[in-house]
């Protein structure tokens, strides 16, 4: 009996000392549950606010305009998109560098901020690719007066309108990619068509000439170069 009460759990206990008699202790461990709210938030961030959903759609038009089902893996396009997010977001995240983040380490300005400071750079990204109608669609719901400038425009609003944009746009690529892969299946399908080859999927026999299309006009260089130069323009 007497060993089993020695080997007892432990107890833990975990106190935040200082909170009422020190603010500023207060405001560090406030600030701290910030930033691991905002890494727990990274990649829905990253989604949203960033060229990543525009890129990855477009992926996905062209693997099922080609009809190689899970060629590319899903692993490797996320991958390539991501990379290709930070190519195209690394002049925004600069600015956000150097007028936010090396204040605020350097204590040349207060969390508060260099938080307002650090929207402006990526307020401008965003506002550069968000169409006003999608904009006014989150107004009209919210049934908000108009804004009279760009700053009184909430960034949560802002947001919101420009992942609408961006679903738009990159439906838009999508589709004119999927043109020509769609010629090509309607050629094949009236040549097997006209050969009685009625049983002959077409998609089958025109899947190796929409590979070969895409190979013999450097698809993934063309596609990428364009999907960048979109985010430029």
């Amino acid at each position: 009996m007497a060993l089993s009460q020695d080997a007892a759990a432990p107890q833990l206990t975990l106190q935040l000392a200082g909170g009422g008699s020190e603010p500023e202790q207060m405001s560090i461990l406030l600030e701290i549950l910030f930033l691991l709210t905002v890494l727990s938030l990274a990649p829905a961030i990253m989604m949203t606010v960033t060229s990543f959903t525009r890129i990855i759609i477009v992926f996905h038009f062209i693997r099922q305009a080609m009809g190689t089902q899970q060629l590319p893996p899903n692993q490797i396009m996320a991958s390539l998109a991501i990379f290709m997010t930070f190519v195209i977001m690394m002049p925004v995240a600069q600015d956000i560098n150097d007028v936010a983040l090396e204040p605020y380490m350097n204590e040349e300005l207060s969390f508060d901020e260099a938080l307002e400071s650090a929207q402006v750079p990526l307020r401008e990204f965003l506002f550069k690719h968000t169409r006003e109608k999608d904009l006014s669609i989150f107004y009209s719901i919210t049934e908000m007066s108009q804004p009279q400038s760009k700053e009184e425009v909430p960034t949560i609003m802002l947001v919101a309108a420009y992942v609408i944009s961006e679903l738009k746009t990159g439906f838009t690529i999508g589709f004119l990619i999927y043109i020509p892969f769609l010629i090509l299946d309607m050629v094949v399908a009236s040549i097997l068509l006209a050969m009685g080859m009625m049983m002959l999927p077409p998609v089958m026999v025109s899947m190796p000439f929409k590979i070969l299309l895409f190979i013999m006009v450097d698809g993934w260089t063309l596609l990428t170069g364009s999907l960048v130069n979109s985010f430029l323009l």
